[in-house]
């Protein structure tokens, strides 16, 4: 590969980092919400996530044999994982961390990882029992391929794509269309709605917002429910994108979408997407760094593969919070949730 063949290469890594940033940036709202409300680090939101991708694939292998459009079984999976993360992650708030709310920090925080614990094995019964561990997802007829071949309605728009050099398949497509119109509804909740205002006031001053009459348990709660919904999405795009989960799939993507959070200022919803979509493209240009040794005749960027690519986001992250410890949407911009 050349230089003139290099950069529809690299326009399809940034690419790809993008739609993978797009599930980062969903799962890590998820935390950063909770965080925003309570203060609290909920270790449990990857499996809640995992939920909502063993979710998707149950619906989505029930109705592999259904003669039904496809999109129709992806909104039928969306909304199953969103009810059911949704519901599990209230569930969680309920009985693990409401009653430890006015114990030491430290304490909520290890039965948050006690938690984590518990569903990863709970989902590894539930699907053993059936004699599965490794969930491969049968997505819908016309899921798996390029988006816009020149077969199809929008070959107009293929052909563009091919004449650049950049392939993208239809499963990235749906990432980021579902993620955009996720973030927009979340963002459309939280500023424009009575209940985002009132979860803002607790985020704020939880005394004070009862004060003026807020029901501060309801709205932590609606806060788990909306976090474990934006879960349950990410789960199922996850499947969707790399295909097979199993329960202990939440803990790299869980850990990574928690250091975006971090990144772009825990308690942001901006923050949580700049960090998100900035992991993503980071680690998909560390994955091509012995592409680009190939092509610039740098050895030890050839040596450089897509094994290091967790490595080098935590090293950003450390560069970044060196100079800005606020994340890069620090305090003082951020609008809590």
């Amino acid at each position: 590969m050349d230089f003139a063949t290099l950069s529809p290469f690299l326009v399809e890594v940034i690419v790809g980092g993008l739609v993978l940033g797009f599930v980062y940036a969903i799962i890590a709202l998820g935390y950063t919400m909770v965080y925003g409300v309570l203060q609290l680090i909920n270790f449990a939101h990857s499996e809640v996530f995992v939920t909502g991708a063993v979710v998707g694939f149950e619906v989505f292998r029930v109705l592999a044999g259904v003669n039904m459009n496809g999109y129709l079984k992806l909104l039928i999976a969306l909304l199953a994982a969103m009810v059911i993360a949704g519901a599990l992650n209230v569930l969680i708030e309920r009985l693990a961390y409401r009653p430890l709310r006015n114990a030491p920090k430290l304490v909520p925080l290890i039965t948050a990882i006690g938690v984590s614990l518990i569903l990863q094995d709970v989902l590894r019964i539930i699907e053993g029992f059936q004699g599965r561990f490794d969930l491969t997802y049968t997505l819908p007829q016309g899921f798996a391929g390029p988006f816009c071949g020149p077969e199809s309605s929008c070959a107009g728009v293929g052909s563009f794509l091919n004449t650049i050099g950049v392939r993208v398949k239809v499963t990235d497509i749906i990432v980021i269309v579902v993620s955009l119109v996720s973030l927009a509804a979340l963002n459309y909740l939280v500023n424009r709605t009575r209940m985002g205002k009132a979860i803002r006031a607790v985020a704020q001053d939880r005394v004070t917002a009862g004060l003026m009459g807020i029901d501060a348990n309801r709205m932590i709660s609606a806060t788990f429910l909306i976090g474990g919904a934006l879960g349950g999405i990410s789960g199922v795009l996850f499947g969707m994108k790399f295909g097979t989960v199993n329960a202990y799939s939440g803990f790299d993507p869980g850990i990574i979408a928690f250091t975006a959070a971090v990144l772009g200022g825990i308690g942001s919803i901006p923050g949580a997407v700049l960090g998100g979509l900035t992991l993503g493209v980071i680690q998909n240009l560390i994955g091509a760094m012995s592409v680009l040794g190939g092509v610039t005749g740098i050895a030890n960027l050839e040596a450089v593969d897509a094994s290091y690519q967790r490595i080098g986001a935590f090293i950003v992250l450390v560069l970044i919070l060196i100079f800005k410890p606020t994340g890069l949407l620090g305090k003082s911009n951020v609008e809590k949730v």
